[in-house]
């Protein structure tokens, strides 16, 4: 492949971007990188009636988080625009023109109610549904009458009869259609706004999109646009339709069942490289007995190609994108993660709007709980007691470790620890390990409580580290409380 491959992502702005169309857009953009070829991402806005005012936005900033740049498009330019289907209105016109006038199309005057009684009859008679071309072979005087009268029109393609439609998609093969199954679709609406099928082809000949990758669900239009094609007299690009994604219970993902955004995945505590990873392997592999799971995006791109997509279902599996977001949360390093987990605590209020991401204390905590968290908010979640003394314990810890003779460990505890010249995690160590053997104790016995007095909580990051980084009048403090806690 060269610099000749370009392709594009071109989604509808009604609504978010969810992850199968973030897959689309991936897979176009590893292809893209990994043959040397160009990335275009169009806006197709013809459907008026789903437009979502802000849905361009959400699209371009799941786009930018995800690390998905493109080369050209409505905010960049470049030398095929414009790049939103609503500002192309003139082209499409005129294209639908040249099809009039090569007798490739022809004006429709049903009205919605014909076409609904149509409809239904079709659907009694058991027969296919769709438009039973009423229109196609209007005289040029009852045409004219039509339009002298200021009847509305559609103008609709009409598809040859006794035709096989065949086309090799790249990751199928070899897709053949009969055209009888195929109606005169609609390629210019009433108000003027082409429908989805010749804005499409229009734009990707005059874009010169050499390769369409996109969802199979798009595989029964493909037939449609090559006679598009044809029409014309253009050659048709290379197509490639790509698994659809299931949800783990084996329905189809989609944003109308309530598939969650990029930007959500985003707002949950995951890595926009981990998304980036998941979604790569979501019908792909790199295949030749590479079995890695965890790679990073130059190594996803360097083995990506379209003969190693696979045509078989993918499924989302949430677990698994937690056990990669966990993988890149320990190698990700503290001041890479704080910005995002600042914010949540800016957010719960647990520290102030103002105390800047860089601060040592906020990075030390980020770094004890990092390579045990699964997601950002995580760390979020778990590390309130660093900011405020707990206001009370975890009920089933504290039957199991705030006992009785406790009070006399804490406290002998926090005599050893008053006495410590350095106040390290290697001093507190070796502290609670002495006293374990004078005592005969087991660490355990000790670290326990002690974990609870301090946080509240049984678990969390290695004690002593803990400690250290709270400081040694915070924790005397908190065991203090603790104490007071269990006499009463």
């Amino acid at each position: 492949m060269s610099t000749d491959v370009r392709v594009r992502f071109a989604p509808s702005p009604t609504g978010y971007l969810h992850v199968g169309g973030a897959r689309t857009a991936l897979f176009n953009y590893l292809f893209a990188k990994h043959t040397g070829g160009t990335f275009v991402l169009r806006i197709e806005d013809t459907d008026r009636t789903r437009y979502v005012e802000g849905a361009v936005k959400e699209i371009f900033d799941s786009l930018r988080w995800l690390g998905l740049s493109w080369d050209e498009g409505p905010d960049v330019g470049g030398t095929s625009g414009p790049y939103v289907q609503s500002e192309r209105l003139d082209i499409y016109k005129k294209r639908t023109q040249d099809l009039l006038d090569s007798d490739a199309a022809y004006r429709c005057f049903c009205t919605p109610q014909r076409l609904e009684e149509v409809r239904l009859a079709r659907e009694k008679a058991k027969m296919l549904t769709g438009y039973d071309r009423h229109c196609r072979d209007l005289s040029k005087e009852e045409e004219r009458r039509l339009l002298d009268g200021g009847a509305p029109f559609v103008v609709r393609f009409k598809v040859p009869a006794g035709r096989s439609v065949v086309f090799l998609d790249m990751i199928r093969g070899a897709i053949e259609y009969k055209t009888e199954v195929l109606d005169d679709l609609v390629i210019l609406k009433s108000d003027g706004f082409p429908t989805y099928h010749l804005a499409n082809v229009v734009d990707d000949h005059e874009m010169k999109i050499s390769h369409v990758l996109r969802g199979d669900e798009w595989i029964s239009s493909t037939p449609r646009h090559v006679l598009l094609y044809e029409a014309f007299g253009w050659t048709p690009p290379h197509f490639a339709h790509m698994p659809v994604i299931l949800d783990p219970s084996g329905g189809k993902l989609s944003k109308r069942k309530g598939a969650a955004s990029v930007m959500d995945y985003k707002n949950r505590g995951i890595l926009s490289d981990a998304l980036f990873n998941f979604l790569a392997l979501l019908g792909w592999s790199p295949g030749g007995g590479d079995e890695r799971e965890k790679m990073s995006r130059q190594e996803i791109i360097n083995a990506f190609s379209l003969e190693k997509i696979s045509p078989k279902s993918a499924v989302l599996d949430e677990k698994k994108l937690d056990w990669m977001n966990g993988l890149y949360m320990a190698e990700s390093t503290a001041e890479r993660l704080a910005p995002d987990v600042c914010k949540l605590w800016k957010e719960k209020g647990v520290v102030t709007v103002d105390r800047d991401e860089t601060d040592p204390y906020l990075l030390g905590v980020i770094r004890l709980f990092k390579d045990r968290s699964k997601r950002v908010t995580e760390i979020a979640d778990n590390a309130v007691y660093f900011f405020k003394d707990p206001d009370d314990y975890e009920p089933k810890a504290v039957q199991k470790h705030f006992k009785p003779e406790t009070v006399l460990v804490l406290r002998e505890l926090m005599e050893n620890i008053g006495s410590l010249a350095s106040f390290g995690a290697k001093q507190l160590d070796a502290l609670y390990h002495d006293y374990a053997a004078r005592t005969g104790i087991s660490v355990g016995e000790l670290v326990h409580p002690t974990r609870l007095a301090v946080s509240g909580v049984s678990f969390g990051p290695g004690l002593f580290e803990m400690m250290e980084l709270l400081g040694k009048d915070a924790v005397m403090r908190r065991m203090d409380r603790a104490i007071e806690t269990i006499r009463t």
